[in-house]
């Protein structure tokens, strides 16, 4: 599919369905009516060959769709830094940069290095917080230009650095380690409590099969927590252990509000910046900000 071939007013329709989630929502952003955004997308469908959107609402893009998408806003980057460049634009408007971020990330080190980000041009942030194995599949659908992610393998049309690895420590309150982890702690592991961030939390199974070298997991008592914040909060109330990132968990280990369970045992997660390869001034600003902060956070 050639992308340059593909008319500018499609590509531009496509990606307004997608972000309005329905034809009629598109055209009242476009202003155009909603038999014209229909036109528009079927003959974009019959250029590529190519089944782009699933009707459902909202519309979600195809495999296909996706490609065009992040195309499309690849696009309108491009415009954007082109407008500026050229004193076009004609408003004070920050320039928008969206970004992927784990939850722990965001919690410890990622904030801090955007408050390096140079100051021109003047950009404002969009941040999505996703699991760090699936912020690249944000990528791939084109809803965001960059994210920090655990897969080294380069989303397509995206390129990938190494950030460092963040570490982890198996902790929990005083209390809690006096009540449920008396004995070996491999096999007190599989009966406690434990704190999971969600449904695709592995972290804390996979450090128990690392002290049986087995198949073993954590407990049946499961409690999902989705931030990092309140990921540590419930550890630190006894509501179960947890893997606790490395620079949160050491001053609490200091004052002994946390006990470090296996403190030779930590477990480490690489983490890797990937963005568009796309040459924009914001997306280089950013980008030297991370790689900075990453370097003086992360292992």
């Amino acid at each position: 599919m050639e992308l340059t071939e593909l008319p500018l007013d499609q590509v531009r329709t496509l990606l307004a369905v997608v972000d309005e989630g329905t034809f009629d929502a598109a055209a009242a952003a476009l202003h155009v009516t909603p038999s014209a955004v229909s036109q528009r997308v079927k003959a974009l469908e019959q250029r590529t060959g190519r089944v782009l959107l699933v009707r459902t609402k909202p519309v979600r893009p195809t495999e296909s769709g996706q490609v065009v998408v992040r195309f499309a806003r690849q696009l309108a980057r491009l415009e954007r830094d082109a407008r500026a460049e050229l004193g076009m634009d004609g408003t004070a408007e920050s320039t928008r940069v969206s970004v992927a971020v784990n939850a722990d990330s965001l919690a410890t080190w990622f904030l801090p290095a955007l408050t390096r980000v140079r100051e021109e041009p003047p950009l404002c942030f969009e941040l999505r917080r996703e699991d760090e194995s699936r912020t690249a599949t944000l990528l791939r659908e084109g809803l965001v230009m960059a994210a920090v992610t655990s897969s080294a393998e380069p989303v397509a049309g995206c390129s990938v650095r190494a950030l460092g690895r963040m570490r982890y420590l198996a902790a929990a309150s005083p209390e809690f380690t006096e009540r449920y982890l008396t004995g070996p702690l491999a096999q007190a592991l599989t009966r406690a409590p434990v704190m999971t961030f969600d449904r695709s939390d592995d972290l804390q199974d996979a450090f128990v099969r690392g002290l049986r070298d087995g198949a073993a997991h954590a407990g049946p008592t499961r409690h999902r927590m989705p931030t990092s914040e309140g990921f540590l909060t419930a550890v630190l109330a006894g509501l179960g252990w947890g893997l606790i990132p490395e620079v949160q968990a050491d001053p609490l280990v200091a004052e002994g509000r946390l006990v470090s369970l296996a403190p030779d045992r930590p477990v480490d997660v690489p983490l890797y910046w990937q963005q568009w390869k796309l040459h924009s001034p914001a997306l280089v600003t950013v980008t030297e900000a991370v790689l900075d902060a990453a370097r003086e956070a992360l292992i």
